[in-house]
């Protein structure tokens, strides 16, 4: 069922305030005229009101919100055919306690009446005394088939331009399509045209710019252009192993074959450890778009703001799967879920729990990947079987995984890892994370950039004597984490690698 033809039942259903979350007011009311206008019976009139029109038709309490109620208070008295009002960008108004106990009035007049309510808003506020007399309707952004209907539109409107290039097959189109995918209706038809004018065509790049700059504005999703190549990534064979065997899983192969879409991974380690290289690297493996949640930006002041954030987050992903959703230190994120009722009047634990059962029923080609350095914060919700595909712990490198990230490193500063001496590295560098061995070659670097001349192997030496390893500062800590690995996780190095740290797992 569409958004329109949802909305349109709600109305017919009778209820008589409903609030509509979305960004596209022209195509909100179009898609509920219409849904109305095909449901059984006869049509309902539909009037909208705007602060800067009033009500149309009819112009009544232009510029004033009371009035603008008063005109459906009044109108709740005839016994005319059901209608339908529609308030637009009217959240402003609802921290004035007099609009709040009008808005309460039009629900109860409303109630015995065949019409209908509707605040229409791009931000989701309801004030406390009113969350039991609105019913919030989330608005999604344009699926495949509203996104090809915009292309074939703006197509139709240069085929007879010889200087616009069109797609010619059924490939062409799916591919813009899909790169359209989280965008609002104008978004996409500013993307497209933006993309015609500087290119003659509809050139994928440009359009993917457009859509990292609009949704990096929403403030709590990030888009990531640049990934990592797994070939970074040191050791951790066998995680690599199992994104290896993931790969298509998102193709209509994988559909065919009945495999349903992977829903995610937990990585727990040190922090240094490579966990978010390994997010980076996932959506390089996969070609996928990545998307970073900074999850301390969905909490607001404002009553119902949070949980709204978290509802636009997960909507905005969807739109643009398939793509790789990256929470880094998610303990950190929903700390304090366990106190919630105390702290925070239960926000913290109403959006943690929207989020773990999206996770556990979400049917969309949104994977997840999420880091922890601290596995005493996390929830034991999070880590039931369902919300993750599985747990990967990431321990210290292993001596052959130190060697292969040493050569990393220093071939990512175009240097010949040949004419270093990898072995003596390898030796001094025990009990040091991944993040440290490149802090020692970068330190090295500016060593021999401050000396004019190329660095070498006893400038990294003594960079690396110079340092107190993750390893020897938290010795107690990385013992604490390796019992609890024990039995829980999954080891993420080559189960080969067994010489150093009894078979337990490195990173990059």
């Amino acid at each position: 069922m569409s958004n329109g033809k949802e909305i349109s039942v709600l109305v017919k259903a009778r209820y008589p305030l409903i609030y509509v979350v979305s960004w596209e007011e022209e195509r909100v009311i179009g898609e509920i005229r219409a849904g109305i206008s095909n449901m059984k019976g006869k049509p309902m009139d539909v009037s909208v009101w705007k602060v800067t029109t009033g009500w149309i038709p009819g112009g009544e309490g232009k510029n004033n919100p009371a009035e603008a109620l008063d005109y459906i208070l009044n109108a709740s008295n005839s016994k005319d055919d059901g209608a339908l009002y529609i308030l637009t960008d009217f959240h402003p108004y609802m921290k004035d306690p007099i609009i709040v106990r009008k808005l309460r009035d039009v629900a109860q007049a409303l109630t015995k009446t065949t019409k209908t309510a509707l605040i229409l808003s791009p931000n989701l506020y309801i004030p406390p005394e009113m969350s039991k007399e609105i019913t919030v309707a989330d608005y999604s952004l344009p699926d495949v088939g509203q996104v090809g209907g915009i292309l074939e539109d703006i197509i139709s409107g240069v085929k007879l331009n010889p200087k616009i290039t069109k797609p010619t097959n059924k490939a062409e189109r799916e591919t813009i399509i899909k790169a359209c995918l989280g965008l609002t209706t104008i978004e996409i038809e500013n993307a497209l045209s933006k993309s015609l004018v500087e290119h003659k065509c509809f050139d994928i790049n440009s359009i993917i710019k457009e859509k990292e700059q609009i949704i990096r504005k929403s403030g709590i999703l990030e888009f990531y252009s640049k990934t990592e190549n797994m070939a970074n990534v040191g050791g951790l064979a066998r995680l690599k192993l199992w994104a290896n065997q993931r790969m298509a899983a998102n193709s209509d192969r994988a559909r065919d074959y009945g495999l349903p879409a992977p829903k995610g991974v937990l990585l727990v380690g040190y922090p240094g450890g490579g966990k978010s290289l390994c997010a980076k690297a996932f959506a390089g493996l996969w070609q996928l778009p990545l998307l970073r949640l900074d999850v301390g930006k969905v909490f607001t002041g404002l009553v119902g703001g949070s949980e709204q954030n978290m509802r636009n987050m997960i909507d905005m992903a969807e739109a643009v799967a398939p793509c790789i959703l990256w929470i880094d230190e998610i303990e950190k994120g929903f700390a304090g879920v366990s106190s919630s009722d105390r702290s925070d009047a239960g926000t913290t634990a109403k959006v943690f729990g929207s989020f773990i059962t999206w996770m556990a029923e979400k049917t969309s080609s949104v994977f997840v990947v999420a880091t922890a350095n601290d596995i005493s914060q996390l929830p034991p919700e999070l880590m039931r079987k369902g919300r993750f595909d599985e747990i990967f712990f990431v321990d210290m490198p292993t001596r052959i995984e130190r060697e292969e990230i040493v050569k990393i490193h220093i071939a990512k500063r175009n240097r010949d890892a040949k004419k270093f001496d990898v072995d003596k590295i390898v030796d001094v560098t025990e009990g040091f994370v991944g993040a440290e061995i490149e802090g020692a070659v970068i330190s090295a670097m500016y060593k021999g950039f401050d000396d004019n001349r190329e660095f070498t192997t006893k400038d990294i030496v003594d960079a690396v004597n110079e340092t107190v390893p993750f390893g020897k500062t938290f010795k107690e800590k990385i013992g604490q984490l390796r019992d609890w690995a024990s039995g829980r996780a999954r080891i993420a190095n080559d189960p080969e690698k067994k010489e150093e740290n009894r078979g337990r797992q490195v990173n990059v």
